[in-house]
């Protein structure tokens, strides 16, 4: 079964709109868990402007499914992992003190408003694989996040990482505007195929939603997707609680809807 990831960034992004702990992302992601979700995604940045530092200390504390964190690890110039607003003392840092279920890897830059592509490991390969190593020997399973393509793919293995995250933008755009949808997800099943073939387990994300995810579904070997902002814009009109079980129901699970 495809395991449920949510992300939490909208919800502490409402909560950052007022000096005030509400919404509580403890609370929260508690109400997550009780719905029936695998899992809870946080991606802490350097401006701190949706996950703080704090959150994911209490998260962890109070955990008991899969807690991944997801960052981009890499130094030097156009590079974001560094100390940066408050308390932030650099991704790599937080991780190795918090040591969570996954670390998923993503290339994004300070100001990028949220990640819009994958790694390129033709350029970035020899960084990524000492920071993979690091994270496997602390018992922290590892992702990298990648467009569908079969080159990129297969040095994703070389660096030694567990898993890729295949980043779907593309598909959904393709989904909403009903055009090369086919050819679109053909290019991600391809992907994952290849992805079986040098030994990686798949992950997925990014602008799935309840109602392109059960197509997406049909990609072979997925074993985890991450859902942010379309699940928190269901649940301001269905409720956090429906929301999962709609979304696990999206998956082909058997989920009693939410009372």
């Amino acid at each position: 079964m495809i395991a449920l990831s949510v992300n939490l960034n909208k919800i502490a992004l409402i909560r950052n709109s007022r000096d005030t702990s509400n919404p509580d992302i403890p609370r929260h992601a508690r109400i997550c868990i009780d719905a029936g979700a695998d899992g809870i995604t946080v991606h802490p940045r350097p401006d701190q402007r949706h996950i703080r530092v704090q959150d994911c200390f209490d998260l962890a504390a109070m955990l008991s499914v899969e807690f991944n964190m997801e960052g981009n690890p890499m130094t030097g110039p156009r590079r974001s992992d560094r100390a940066g607003v408050g308390d932030y003392p650099g991704f790599m840092a937080l991780v190795k003190e918090i040591r969570p279920t996954q670390c998923t890897l993503v290339p994004d830059g300070d100001n990028q408003l949220t990640s819009d592509h994958g790694f390129d490991l033709k350029r970035d390969g020899d960084q990524v694989a000492p920071l993979v190593a690091e994270l496997q020997t602390l018992g922290i399973r590892t992702s990298l996040f990648m467009d569908p393509d079969p080159e990129q793919i297969r040095l994703a293995a070389q660096t030694g990482t567990d898993r890729i995250e295949l980043y779907t933008e593309s598909y959904a755009r393709a989904f909403a505007s009903g055009r090369d949808v086919e050819p679109v997800l053909r290019r991600f099943i391809e992907a994952a195929e290849v992805a079986a073939d040098v030994g990686l387990g798949i992950n997925a994300g990014h602008d799935l939603d309840l109602h392109n995810l059960p197509r997406f579904c049909t990609v072979p070997g997925l074993l985890e997707v991450s859902i942010g902002h379309a699940l928190t814009v269901d649940a301001l009109s269905m409720g956090l609680a429906r929301t999962i079980a709609a979304y696990q129901q999206a998956l082909g699970k058997a989920v009693a809807p939410a009372a």
